[in-house]
């Protein structure tokens, strides 16, 4: 497949730079990169699948999937700008603009073309993204592809659209959340006695430890916790005190906080 990437910002180079990682599992023949100031990626130009171009008309001529990932702010006039080259028989749309619904995709483009939403997270540049997945009718006939691209760079979840806000939060602003956890952990382990990069070395490990943990097998994370809560013991202790403080309560509050905001976007 031939790939365009408009708008190769954080989370569009973290795309590009996934895709390049798994280019020969997604079958990517060419990628096409399109940025205002191209100085940032000019160095994926020495790849040799890659194109990098200021002119996003030109992206999508020489390609049939087209990856929108510009600030939602900028969409409108890229769609208008790439209307008169895309052609419903031959272009896939994915669009990773946070906050804009496929409804408004189609009332630019019309409602023939095939228009995917999915919301990765920028893990996807390590393939271990988690991306959720939606589509208009035409789009539903050309999933497939969508589905290629992200399930090569990580986990893949269809879902309804009216539950693409809420994905957003969990998956891509929970980058953000759990790295605050690794971060608190990491201060704490430094005031136990660990040099900062121990520090880190011991948080990051362990919370893929408790994830890898889950995802192999098949548990709850209560289960989980049971084996590990001795009577009388430290973890119980430590755990009854960060819920004394308002851990998991606090947790919710930002994630309703942040849905919340996106909603107002």
């Amino acid at each position: 497949m031939k790939i365009s990437i408009i708008g190769a910002g954080n989370l569009g180079y973290s795309i590009a730079v996934g895709i390049l990682n798994e280019k020969k599992e997604i079958g990517c023949k060419s990628l096409y990169l399109t940025k205002r100031n191209l100085s940032t990626i000019e160095h994926l130009e020495k790849i040799s699948a890659v194109k990098i171009t200021t002119d996003n008309q030109r992206a999508v001529k020489y390609s049939d999937v087209v990856i929108l990932a510009v600030q939602p702010a900028q969409l409108k006039a890229v769609l208008q700008e790439i209307k008169p080259v895309l052609n419903p028989k031959k272009h896939t749309i994915i669009s990773v603009v946070t906050g804009r619904e496929i409804k408004d995709i189609e009332t630019m483009l019309g409602v023939e073309k095939a228009i995917i939403r999915c919301m990765p997270n920028t893990a996807i540049s390590v393939g271990h993204s988690m991306t959720c997945i939606s589509a208009n009718e035409n789009g539903k006939k050309k999933i497939e592809a969508a589905k290629t691209i992200f399930s090569a760079l990580g986990e893949t979840m269809c879902i309804d659209e009216n539950l693409m806000q809420a994905a957003t939060v969990i998956c891509a602003s929970g980058i953000a959340f759990w790295m605050r956890l690794i971060r608190a952990t990491t201060q704490g382990a430094v005031q136990l006695g660990f040099h900062s990069e121990e520090a880190q070395k011991l948080s990051m490990h362990t919370c893929l430890g408790a994830a890898s943990l889950l995802i192999d097998s098949q548990s709850h994370p209560e289960q989980e916790i049971d084996k590990v809560t001795t009577p009388n013991g430290c973890t119980i202790a430590g755990l009854n005190e960060m819920e004394h403080q308002g851990l998991s309560s606090s947790i919710i509050k930002g994630l309703v906080t942040s849905y919340q905001k996106i909603n107002q976007i």
